[in-house]
């Protein structure tokens, strides 16, 4: 599965592609997929939301 960081940076390039072409359907075609790109990244959580790493205490040197 692709993850919520990817899907949002291949939406911004669609576009940023987008906004170069002077085709107006290759740019409706690109916005739509963008829009497509985000819906599903949309639901995914953020990398850093996940479970936190436990308390560890560093052990004594030499044990």
């Amino acid at each position: 599965m692709l993850g919520k960081t990817y899907l949002t940076k291949q939406a911004s390039l669609l576009l940023e592609f987008a906004r170069t072409t002077s085709d107006s359907d290759l740019s409706a075609k690109l916005v739509s997929k963008a829009a497509d790109l985000k819906s599903q990244a949309d639901p995914l959580p953020d990398k850093d939301q996940g479970p936190k790493a436990p308390d560890v205490t560093p052990g004594q040197p030499g044990s």
